[in-house]
């Protein structure tokens, strides 16, 4: 039971700590770019990055070593929602982070070089889909932990 509390803590707390990294992208890619912002928009990513992974990964141990058991889980269509828009979030923050890669390099070999407007825009409007898909999410988890979905 301690184990589950555990694990849902700290599943729960990637999970906050993915929407404030994401948020943070958002808010950073909405104003001008200069140096200093790129390469905080590359920090932001690396720990979203890394925030995501560790959100993956206590889902997994809740999966395997919480109290519900695997069978719970993999029994309600809920599941393959969240992993779904899990996917989705992921493969749609691809291009952000090449971007971000992209400018810190480029801003390293000219430093008063700014990215281009429109890819500045095209890349906020990622970020905001990441955002607000990963919204879903939640939505989803409720309607599985209540066993909503029967």
């Amino acid at each position: 039971m301690i184990l589950d509390a555990i694990l849902a803590y700290l599943h729960f707390t990637a999970i906050f700590i993915l929407f404030a990294f994401l948020a943070v992208q958002a808010i950073l890619t909405k104003g001008p770019l200069d140096a200093r912002t790129i390469r905080l928009i590359g920090r932001t990513d690396l720990w979203y990055f890394g925030a995501a992974t560790a959100a993956l990964l206590t889902g997994l141990l809740r999966v395997g070593f919480g109290a519900k058991g695997a069978d719970f889980y993999f029994q309600s269509w809920p599941i393959y929602v969240k992993i779904a828009l899990f996917v989705v979030v992921g493969v749609t923050s691809v291009f952000p982070t090449q971007a971000y890669v992209r400018w810190r390099r480029t801003l390293d070999h000219d430093p008063a070089w700014v990215p281009p407007a429109e890819e500045q825009k095209r890349v906020r409007k990622l970020v905001m889909a990441e955002l607000h898909l990963a919204a879903l999410i939640p939505i989803f988890a409720v309607i599985m932990s209540r066993g909503l979905w029967r």
